[in-house]
C-alpha cells in the first residue's frame, strides 16, 4: 500500500489523499511535489494521477529516496447513468492485468479521437497543413492532458477570429473526453485487491453532484467503499454532511486538495479524519492524545 510496513503516525498528522502531477493533468514534476511534502512536514500523502497506474513504480521509487510515505493510488475517469464520476483508487496491484487493460485502453481511444480531430481541423482549415509532429505531441501526452492541448492549439490558430468559438469548434471536431464505465473500474480496483471512494462528491459543474439519493442509488448499483468527504469545494455543511453519511453506512472517509499546481498548494488533512481508510491500507492512526 505504501513503501514501507507497520507505519503509525500521529492522529493530527498532516495528509493530503488527491493530487496530481505532469504524469496526468497536473502542473507539478512528481519529484517536485513530493519534495514538498517532505519539506512541508507530511506524513504520507497520495498522488492520484488519472488513469495511471503505470507510474507507480516510479513514484514509489521517488518516495523512497525521499524516505516519504506514499501510497498507491489513482483518480479513474468514469461514467455512470451519464454523469461523469470520478473514482480514487488505493492499495491497489499495480501488475493487475484488468486495471492496466482499462487505463491502457482509455489512452488509446483518447488518442484515436485525437487524430480524428486533427484531421477535421485540417480538412477545415483552421490547422493550415498537417504537421505530423505536432499530433506527435500531443499522442505523447497522458489522456488527461489532451483536453487542454486542443483547447490551447485552436486558441493559437485563432487568436486573430474573435468571433471564433474554440469549444464549437472542438464540438464540431468530434472531440470526446474518454472515460471508462464505472462499475467495471470498480471491480477492477477490488480484482487487485484496492478500494475504491467517490472523488469530490459535491463538486458539480461537470460532474454528478452527489445527494443522499444519488448516494443510495449509486451504491445499489455499485460495490463503492467510500468518499471523499473533505476537499476544498465542499462547504462545511457539504463535508458533515458526507461524514455523517459515511459514518452511517460504515464507509471509508477521504480527505484531499486535488492540488494540481503550486499555486494551488497541498492542504494537511489531519490524519484521523481518514483513519478508518488508512486502516484498511494498513496505517495505524493513533488515538487523539
Amino acid at each position: 500500500m505504501v513503501d514501507k510496513a507497520n507505519i503509525v503516525i500521529a492522529s493530527d498528522a498532516a495528509i493530503d489523499l488527491q493530487t496530481h502531477t505532469v504524469l496526468s493533468d497536473g502542473q507539478w514534476k512528481a519529484e517536485e511535489l513530493i519534495q514538498h511534502f517532505v519539506d512541508a512536514g507530511f506524513a504520507l500523502a497520495a498522488i492520484t494521477d488519472h488513469d495511471r497506474v503505470d507510474t507507480v513504480a516510479t513514484l514509489q521509487h521517488i518516495a523512497h529516496e525521499k524516505n516519504f510515505n506514499l501510497l498507491v493510488a489513482t483518480e479513474m475517469t468514469t461514467t455512470w447513468q451519464g454523469h461523469m464520476v470520478d473514482i480514487l483508487c488505493y492499495g491497489f496491484d499495480p501488475d493487475n492485468e484488468q486495471l492496466n487493460a482499462l487505463t491502457q485502453d482509455i489512452l488509446e481511444r483518447q488518442c484515436d479521437n485525437s487524430r480524428k480531430v486533427y484531421t477535421y481541423l485540417c480538412n477545415q482549415g483552421v490547422i493550415p497543413e498537417h504537421n505530423e509532429s505536432e499530433l506527435d505531441t500531443i499522442l505523447a501526452e497522458p489522456a488527461a492532458q489532451h483536453v487542454k492541448s486542443w483547447l490551447d492549439l485552436v486558441a493559437k490558430y485563432t487568436q486573430n477570429q474573435p468571433d471564433v468559438s474554440v469549444g464549437r469548434l472542438l464540438g464540431d471536431a468530434g472531440f470526446s473526453y474518454e472515460m471508462n464505465d464505472t462499475k467495471p473500474v470498480v471491480d477492477a480496483i477490488h480484482g487487485s485487491g484496492g478500494v475504491a471512494l467517490i472523488a469530490h462528491p459535491g463538486r458539480g459543474g461537470e460532474f454528478l453532484k452527489f445527494d443522499k439519493e444519488a448516494l443510495d442509488t449509486i451504491r445499489q448499483d455499485i460495490q463503492l467503499d467510500g468518499i471523499e468527504a473533505y476537499y476544498p469545494r465542499h462547504t462545511t455543511e457539504q463535508c458533515e454532511f458526507f461524514q455523517a453519511y459515511a459514518d452511517q453506512h460504515d464507509l471509508l472517509v477521504s480527505s484531499g486538495s486535488d492540488s494540481h499546481t503550486l499555486e494551488q498548494p497541498p492542504i494537511k488533512y489531519r490524519a484521523e479524519l481518514s483513519r478508518k481508510l488508512l486502516k484498511r491500507l494498513g496505517i495505524e492512526v493513533q488515538p487523539a492524545s
